[in-house]
């Protein structure tokens, strides 16, 4: 992800805590949590334009406007103050990929809000030496034979690295890196699955997080709005504490994965391979380097392909 994106997504994040903010106190009291992340992106927000921020405000504005006909709880009569609080990146490393939580304690009720400004991409985790990305991604260790054929493919970058090698001008990163890497990958979760037929769940739980949320993906050309409920566990989309039924939509829990069916090469690709499971869940994992020179890890664009059916797309123009 470019600096650039980088920003207008920490933009977005801060647009949709203002709108939230701003629609909650017309139904009860509301106060935001002001870490250092807050100033944060609300510094990195009064950086842009004018005319962009008003943009991320009516993109936020329509994206709150869904969750409120999701969440009744949001704005239900009530004396106890609503909290909203972001969460810093370090959250998603430790399997939380909810940017924004909205909070009533009195309750011990909350929901996360996942924001996404002009990406779809599910996670961005790396490859390298000395990370086990079997330990950390579904608490099953990587092999011997993994780290047998992974490592002579990060001491070749090493080598380069030290020369100050840009990844241009390797002779064929494809086939001495690419390849080796995505078979050792593609091996080694084949064999996690061998031993433990619980993986195809833990590793969803590990790209998707631990958390039900929603997905809020704002495509700033289309002018419009995607809200995606993963309801994993049933937390979200409860009802409030009235007779009447104020949810515009009754979600239903999807269900997680209990087998892999195949992962195979992307067609016509040597740098994505795609993973099918049951429960209609598909993921592509496109192994990438993140930078112009060459470093001794390299990431991955992990991108949602396919989905239980019970998971809807709610669609909404903010023009």
């Amino acid at each position: 992800m470019t600096r650039k994106s980088n920003d207008n997504g920490r933009s977005f994040e801060f647009a949709c805590m203002m709108e939230l903010k701003q629609q909650i106190e017309l139904y009860r009291k509301v106060s935001i949590v002001k870490n250092q992340y807050f100033y944060d992106v609300e510094k990195t927000f009064h950086d842009n334009s004018e005319d962009f921020q008003k943009s991320l405000l009516k993109s936020a504005k329509v994206a709150v406007e869904v969750i409120f006909e999701l969440e009744p709880l949001i704005i239900e009569d009530g004396t106890d103050e609503l909290e909203l609080a972001f969460q810093s990146d370090h959250a998603g490393e430790e399997g939380d990929v909810r940017d924004i939580l909205i909070v009533r304690r009195h309750l011990k009720w909350e929901i996360g809000l996942s924001l996404k400004h002009n990406h779809t991409a599910a996670k961005h985790p790396r490859l390298s030496a000395s990370l086990d990305f079997g330990k950390k991604w579904y608490n099953i260790p990587c092999s011997y034979e993994y780290w047998k054929k992974v490592i002579p493919v990060f001491d070749y970058l090493k080598d380069e690295k030290s020369k100050g090698t840009l990844w241009s001008e390797l002779p064929n990163k494809e086939e001495d890196v690419y390849v080796p890497l995505l078979e050792a990958f593609k091996a080694e979760l084949e064999r996690a699955y061998q031993e433990d037929p619980t993986l195809p769940k833990r590793l969803v739980s590990y790209i998707l997080g631990k958390y039900d949320f929603y997905k809020v993906i704002s495509f700033e050309s289309k002018k419009e709005v995607d809200v995606l409920p993963f309801n994993l566990r049933g937390s979200l989309n409860q009802r409030d504490h009235s007779e009447t039924e104020h949810r515009k939509r009754i979600l239903e829990i999807s269900r997680l994965p209990t087998e892999i069916v195949v992962i195979k090469y992307k067609s016509n690709s040597r740098n994505t391979l795609e993973l099918y499971m049951n429960n209609g869940w598909q993921f592509s994992f496109r192994i990438h380097n993140a930078e112009h020179a060459v470093k001794a890890s390299l990431k991955f664009d992990v991108q949602i392909e396919g989905m239980p059916t019970t998971i809807m797309s709610i669609h909404r123009k903010w023009n």
